[in-house]
């Protein structure tokens, strides 16, 4: 059984650590930005005598976070030698990015891709840096596809060739948070949600998230939004239910990102709820994709990376800006498309109008 244990304020992690193992659960890993430990409680007794610790103040599930599902189109391109010429996908081209590049691209601002990682290889792609949580000290490349679709539509290189992503210039980071079937703990998220706080990250990408709401996540979060770090999270494809936006978008500090498709209405899969706090294009998305290639893909998953690129153009232009303050400035210049605040939010995103 996987839990995180969460310890009070000033308690050493080294000695928590040795009195968990004496508590007959294997410690997985150290949480520091939550004060706690990923552990593995070997029985329900292991569990409550934890809980009963003095020295702890909680003990929660360390459940599972997905890429949230998407729907698959078919490929743009195998393998060859050449990638296709370059178009500017719909959705960057409908949120007006383009006309922002002789403004701003984006550049030198630090953008994390908490995902499945992103092919380094990609001709397309530009990667910085990054970890891979699932396994420490290996490549942090994507082998799933999912993640590096999701950089591709925030900063695809403006070249001749695949496609480009809204803020091109801006620094992409690969955050593998998620292994190659698109899970992982939420004990990975936090630290991968650390390394964002360690390495200056400036905008945090998560089309990923669970139905559960696990106070630690929250705790999380919490810290990342007091750094100073905009942090933008798929709403979740359990459309056309109500009352549907999964976390972390449901968090308040994390911005909600529900899907539109090309005839401005909501994707009929798109989460909804009063949590959404934006909409961009998230139906028939090209983009890059593992392996050197590229895909179409629809979910939410592809509607919050138009989003995460928008605040990469709009810090690039305007300078440092508090989360609150960026999700104020992007509702304010959304485009209002008629639908109901619990299917857009304020609206359409709005590249060229929020960095005007």
């Amino acid at each position: 059984m996987r839990k995180i244990v969460i310890f009070e304020q000033g308690t050493n992690l080294d000695r928590a650590r040795e009195e968990t193992i004496r508590l007959n659960a294997r410690v997985i890993k150290s949480l520091p930005l939550i004060n706690a430990l990923a552990v593995d409680c070997r029985s329900e007794a292991a569990v409550k005598a934890l809980t009963l610790s003095p020295s702890v103040i909680r003990v929660d599930d360390d459940e599972l976070v997905y890429a949230i599902d998407t729907h698959q189109e078919p490929e743009i391109s195998r393998r060859r030698r050449r990638p296709p010429p370059q178009i500017i996908p719909w959705g960057v081209n409908r949120i007006d990015a383009e006309i922002t590049w002789p403004i701003t691209t984006g550049a030198g601002i630090n953008v994390a891709i908490v995902d499945t990682g992103i092919d380094i290889t990609h001709p397309d792609l530009s990667v910085k840096g990054g970890i891979n949580i699932i396994v420490p000290k290996r490549s942090f490349t994507d082998d799933n596809g999912h993640g590096s679709h999701v950089a591709g539509t925030v900063a695809a290189l403006n070249n001749s060739f695949g496609v480009v992503g809204a803020a091109p210039l801006a620094n992409l980071y690969a955050v593998k948070v998620l292994n190659k079937r698109g899970d992982g703990f939420i004990s990975d998220l936090i630290e991968g949600l650390q390394w964002c706080i360690d390495n200056k990250m400036n905008v945090v990408n998560m089309s990923l998230g669970l139905t559960a709401d696990i106070t630690a996540l929250h705790d999380a979060v919490q810290k990342v939004n007091a750094m100073g770090i905009t942090q933008v999270a798929a709403a979740g494809n359990s459309g056309p239910a109500t009352d549907t936006v999964i976390y972390p978008a449901r968090y308040p500090e994390v911005i909600a990102v529900s899907a539109i498709d090309e005839d401005d209405d909501i994707a009929y899969f798109s989460s909804r709820g009063p949590e959404v706090d934006l909409a961009a294009p998230g139906v028939k998305i090209p983009s890059a994709f593992a392996r050197r290639r590229y895909r179409v893909l629809s979910g939410t998953s592809m509607a919050t990376p138009h989003v995460t690129g928008t605040v990469a153009l709009v810090l690039a232009a305007k300078g440092a800006m508090t989360p609150a303050d960026m999700l104020a400035h992007l509702q304010a210049t959304a485009e209002d498309l008629g639908l109901l605040p619990e299917e857009q939010g304020a609206g359409l995103v709005d590249a060229f109008m929020a960095v005007s």
